[in-house]
């Protein structure tokens, strides 16, 4: 039987994300639900911490004052999915999904729930703020769904404190 894992994914995902990704079941069927967010930077604050705690402080600025259009980020958003299904796909991986507007903690409970799946995964660059505070997608996913949730940092395979 084919075990559905929806993965929430702030950045497109790699090779070294699909081959992790293929560890997660070992030796069984699974589809992945990859779900990319419209709008990854919803929490201006937190990125603007993010890259001033890194020293990163054009970046900081930057991310105050330009934000893209709605038409931009829905591109994005869809050329980040198809890149991450391409990359699952190329690993042998089935590999569905979809771009999320709104909320993207709460399209991920929503799907996790719809799909009856028993694994959820969420992968991101490293926010210091945010995983510091326990406020990352991860965690609050996790608080929602009741169940563990696999935080990754992307291209790394380390695993967030979730």
């Amino acid at each position: 039987m084919e075990e559905t894992i929806v993965v929430l994914a702030e950045v497109p995902l790699t090779e070294a994300d699909a081959s992790h990704l293929s560890a997660l079941v070992d030796g069984g069927d699974a589809v992945y639900t990859v779900l990319i967010p419209e709008d990854r930077h919803t929490n201006v604050l937190g990125e603007f911490l993010h890259h001033l705690s890194l020293f990163e402080i054009s970046e900081a600025f930057h991310g105050l004052s330009h934000r893209p259009s709605d038409d931009e980020v829905r591109v994005t958003a869809d050329q980040a999915l198809q890149r991450s299904l391409l990359a699952l796909r190329n690993a042998g991986l089935k590999a569905d999904g979809l771009t999320a507007r709104g909320n993207a903690v709460e399209e991920m409970v929503s799907t996790v729930r719809q799909s009856g799946a028993r694994q959820a995964v969420v992968i991101t660059r490293p926010h210091a703020v945010a995983d510091t505070l326990h406020r990352d997608w991860a965690n609050r996913a996790q608080d929602q769904l009741g169940v563990p949730v696999l935080h990754l940092y992307a291209g790394s395979g380390f695993i967030g404190d979730s």
